[in-house]
């Protein structure tokens, strides 16, 4: 299966498109449109703020983040060091914590890139980009299992005694992920399940358990790694020192943010229309067990969109003060974020299905479950479209 390359904080660019593009209400069948862009306006309807936003916003944010980026580093090596002031923290929230200031540092290098240095900038965004997918990877095997698991039972009408799945990647060094965070996981895991139910999810446990073994021991050598130690170097003094370019400093940022949600704003407009008189149509199963491994060919400019929403909402992070995190569109984040999840499980469903001799009971129950997660998938589509139907404005 070809490894995904989780958040990547610096995407390719956006498709073309233009506002007003038409399309088809997923129920009705009617034709709709979507909402052309229009003026910088937040959430709530207020307009954007009118008064310029300096380079030192920019560089506050980054130092902050830098710093978030240390604590974690600290949490992982010494997981016992907190200070007096300081409440316990639980050594498995460093990798996501690094994952998230990761992410945040290398996508903010990218929307502010003229403000800064542009050497620095361009060998820093690729490592950090690097640290947050191979730090992905484990939480990603673990989730998608957890969800096809989850969806079995359900399609079975069982209950369901899967586990949540094990927090990412940060257990000290180990030589294979520790046990779920709970003892109710089933043995085995299709328990309760008619026979081609059962065998599918024992099918899809060894092929996820044996991924995430890999990308556990992936992330324990990366974060042992002289590339790691040479990010962590670099990390560490940005959170002293900023390299802006010469004259950035009487720069104002809110154009470079606007930016960003233009884009946003473009590739939504170009977001394929509904081509179905319903939220799922049969087009979506086209690709799903043909030969050719390559995902559903409407699935790829979604997922560019959710990495322009990150994007924006870190540029929208950055002007409106580190402190306060931009709503920049939360739930039509979190529609896309399930669209990505019900896609991967998707796929992960077909390529289980190509196994060799396979007994036909389970390779029914995989179908089964690959058509339910393409539902899923046109279910957050559906979801998205809506949210940003209602609210069209980004914030800037």
């Amino acid at each position: 299966m070809a490894q995904r390359h989780l958040d990547p904080a610096v995407p390719g660019s956006g498709p073309d498109g233009r506002p007003g593009t038409t399309g088809t209400h997923p129920v009705t069948g009617h034709a709709t449109a979507e909402p052309p862009h229009r003026a910088p306006r937040s959430r709530t309807g207020e307009p954007a703020p009118c008064a310029p936003v300096p380079a030192e916003a920019l560089a506050d944010y980054l130092r902050a983040q830098a710093t978030e980026f240390l604590r974690a580093l600290r949490l992982y090596r010494a997981p016992a060091a907190t200070g007096a002031d300081e409440a316990p923290q639980d050594p498995a929230d460093a990798p996501l914590a690094l994952r998230r200031a990761a992410r945040r540092i290398s996508g903010t290098l990218h929307t502010y890139l003229p403000v800064l240095d542009a050497d620095w900038s361009e060998e820093m965004r690729p490592e950090l980009a690097w640290l947050s997918g191979t730090l992905a990877l484990e939480h990603a095997h673990a989730a998608r299992l957890d969800r096809l698991l989850r969806a079995l039972h359900r399609l079975s009408g069982t209950p369901a005694e899967v586990p949540a799945p094990a927090h990412p990647a940060a257990r000290r060094p180990a030589a294979a992920p520790a046990g779920p965070a709970t003892a109710t996981l089933p043995a085995p895991p299709g328990r309760g399940l008619t026979v081609g139910a059962a065998k599918a999810a024992a099918l899809l446990d060894r092929r996820l358990t044996l991924a995430r073994t890999r990308a556990h021991s992936t992330a324990l050598q990366a974060l042992g790694s002289s590339r790691f130690h040479a990010v962590a170097d670099k990390v560490a003094l940005l959170a002293s020192e900023v390299p802006l370019r010469p004259g950035a400093a009487t720069a104002d940022l809110r154009p470079l943010a606007g930016a960003a949600a233009d884009r946003l704003a473009d590739a939504v407009a170009a977001l394929p229309p509904f081509t179905g008189g319903h939220p799922y149509h049969a087009e979506a199963l086209a690709h799903g067990l043909s030969p050719d491994p390559a995902p559903h060919p409407q699935d790829a400019p979604w997922h560019q969109v959710r990495l322009l929403l990150r994007l924006h909402r870190y540029a929208h992070e950055v002007v409106a003060g580190h402190g306060t995190p931009g709503d920049g569109g939360r739930a039509a984040g979190e529609a896309l974020d399930r669209h990505r999840d019900a896609a991967e499980a998707a796929a992960e469903a077909a390529q289980a299905a190509r196994t060799p001799r396979i007994a036909p009971a389970t390779a029914y129950a995989l179908g089964v479950l690959h058509a339910d997660q393409r539902h899923e998938v046109e279910a957050a589509r559906y979801a998205f479209r809506h949210d940003w139907r209602q609210h069209p404005g980004v914030p800037r």
